[in-house]
């Protein structure tokens, strides 16, 4: 197993106050890495910290094996960097502001125009000639990551790469992604957009105040935050009728609504067909059953009570 990224003791402090307070985080090679928090939670200093652009209070970060704070310039020249707000010269087309950022990597001219070119089909801006200055802000985002991949970087850093897409946009942004890292390339994520993660990140950490909380994949954050067994089941019953009382031999847990119309059963297995049977002996009107799977939202919110 290799890391491609990891902190030790990670700290950035501004003004007396802990932006990031001894972190200690470990990323995978090829894994697509989901760095959750709400706002101030020290996700945007520790992306900085990792891709050089602030240097560490106390602590060290380490990428591809690089000490960042000692070695910047080759950390640069293995990463793509998408920040949360991106600007380009706005008299400029997309491919000249390529070109331009193509420079800082050496790139090779003769290379240049074809890698341009690959690139910024990925992100389907192929053949765009008209200046960047009347693009959408969604064709901008999706600009950023045509320029975070120019370098053909074996690690990307991306800071909310949704913000500003339409649902086509985030889609062909999802597929990118999960190709980038079968192809090997390390990805790590920060966003607030809880649902994007979940459909993209392979493994997710969760800060709060400066310290990681959590970590793991969603299913292990699941069942460890969700508070049920891997081997155990939810189902919601609403009806519109009062439901009675609900016995069977493999209910763990059973919850009612106050007008007893709702109920969630914690089961050792799925017990639709039996309890639904009950049901309708008894001649109670379903609305709706369902097995019910704790959402990232949920797990999300149990830690941060926690």
């Amino acid at each position: 197993m290799r890391y491609m990224i990891r902190t030790e003791n990670l700290t950035k402090n501004y003004n007396g106050v802990k932006a990031v307070d001894g972190l200690n985080l470990e990323v995978e090679e090829g894994d697509i890495f989901g760095f959750l928090g709400p706002n101030g939670a020290g996700k945007s200093t520790t992306i900085l910290m990792l891709v050089g652009m602030i240097e560490p209070t106390h602590g060290k970060c380490f990428v591809n094996d690089i000490e960042v704070s000692k070695d910047p310039l080759s950390v640069k020249n293995i990463i793509g960097y998408l920040p949360e707000d991106i600007g380009f010269y706005s008299n400029m087309t997309a491919a000249e502001n390529l070109n331009y950022f193509a420079g800082f990597y050496k790139i090779e001219k003769s290379a240049r125009q074809k890698k341009i070119e690959e690139v910024l089909e990925l992100v389907n801006l192929g053949g765009v000639t008209k200046k960047v200055g009347q693009f959408s802000r969604g064709m901008t985002q999706r600009l950023g990551m045509a320029q975070a991949l120019i370098n053909d970087p074996k690690i990307l850093f991306l800071d909310e790469p949704t913000a500003n897409l339409d649902p086509e946009s985030v889609f062909q942004y999802r597929n990118l992604v999960k190709r980038l890292s079968d192809e090997g390339k390390t990805i790590f994520i920060v966003s607030h957009i809880l649902p994007e993660v979940s459909n993209v990140c392979k493994t997710i950490g969760i800060i709060k105040e400066g310290r990681l909380i959590a970590k793991g994949t969603i299913d292990e954050l699941k069942r460890e935050f969700s508070g049920m067994g891997e081997d155990q089941k939810q189902m919601i019953i609403e009806a519109f009728d009062p439901i009675p009382d609900l016995t069977h031999s493999d209910i763990l847990k059973i919850e009612y609504s106050e007008d007893r119309k709702r109920v969630v059963i914690e089961s050792t297995s799925d017990i639709r067909e039996d309890i639904s049977g009950i049901l309708f002996e008894k001649h109670i009107r379903m609305k709706g059953m369902k097995m019910h799977e704790p959402t990232l939202e949920e797990v999300f919110l149990s830690i941060y009570k926690e």
